[in-house]
């Protein structure tokens, strides 16, 4: 499978894995590059001496390309980009801040850098920045989400018309039809997260890994509009937060509520009472827990299958 996004991180498959926190560590990253896809350190929940260990453990572990997703809004974010540097990561996935900040360093460094993004503004704002790629998150996706609201089946073709760079589709993609369906609307390829948490590798806590597989339809939902919108797994902590918001509960009163460490304590420490649990909206498809580079082959696999049929039922 060779096309623009195989070429630029020099990857079998155009299937990179997302950079989540507590769940995406240097284990995960390795065995998603092994297996021919791009695996990502999800920097975001590290400190830089602790991100500094995941990447060279990352790289005895693997020889294949693999980068670094670091969210632009978290503290320490000098240090984390000068040892990426430092430690020769080729690509970096950069989030939650402004591409223009870190793009030209990272590139003069000879970084491959990509920006996510939710909607045709910022894609166009990340393009002028002169990122290599952007990843189109829709509204289906875990964690941290757009203000838009805007499905991945929506903003796919909107984000191909907008921009020239490649583009790859994250938000409700778990499966090789979902991955055709996402290259069908224009992607170049694919982001995946969920799935990967429900996998050996994750360092997810296995009380949270088996609250993804036992999910169902219906079973997450977009929470704290007023601070920055995350799709959380229901449990007590969710419905405070729904019966606060039911309330009217001022933007002050939710940050007191969410406190700290709360994503710590739900995803990494499988506190499934009170922890905040990110997960996606294709946690219902998810059903076992397996090996990373087995769901990499899957994925592919069914990726092949599915375009078969369509072709041939054509």
């Amino acid at each position: 499978m060779s096309n623009k996004i195989t070429e630029l991180f020099k990857i079998d498959y155009p299937l990179v894995q997302a950079g989540m926190i507590w769940c995406s560590g240097w284990e995960l990253a390795a065995a998603v590059s092994n297996a021919g896809g791009l695996g990502l350190i999800g920097s975001g929940s590290m400190y830089p001496d602790v991100m500094r260990a995941h990447i060279r453990k990352c790289k005895m572990a693997t020889s294949k390309p693999f980068g670094v997703n670091v969210p632009l809004l978290y503290p320490d974010i000098d240090k984390h980009m000068d040892i990426i540097i430092e430690e020769g990561v080729k690509v970096v996935v950069t989030s939650a801040g402004n591409p223009k900040t870190w793009t030209q360093k990272l590139k003069e460094n000879g970084i491959t850098v990509v920006h996510v993004i939710a909607n045709t503004k910022f894609a166009k704002k990340s393009e002028e920045a002169g990122v290599d790629a952007i990843v189109a998150e829709g509204f289906e996706a875990g964690g941290h989400n757009g203000r838009e609201e805007t499905t991945t089946l929506c903003l796919i073709p909107m984000i191909k018309e907008a921009v020239k760079i490649p583009v790859i589709a994250a938000g409700g993609i778990g499966t090789g039809r979902a991955m055709l369906a996402a290259m069908a609307l224009g992607a170049d390829g694919v982001q995946i997260g969920s799935r990967f948490v429900a996998s050996d590798e994750s360092s997810a806590s296995i009380n949270f890994k088996t609250g993804v597989i036992n999910a169902q339809d219906g079973d997450t939902r977009v929470m704290l509009k007023q601070l920055t919108p995350v799709r959380l797994l229901k449990n007590k902590f969710f419905e405070a937060v729904q019966e606060a918001e039911n309330k009217g509960a001022s933007a002050e009163e939710l940050v007191t509520l969410l406190g700290r460490g709360r994503a710590k304590k739900g995803m990494f420490e499988g506190n499934m009472d009170e922890g905040e649990l990110e997960i996606g909206q294709v946690a219902a498809l998810i059903k076992e827990i397996k090996p990373a580079g087995e769901i990499v082959k899957e994925i592919i696999a069914e990726y092949k299958r599915a375009k078969a049929e369509l072709i041939n039922g054509f």
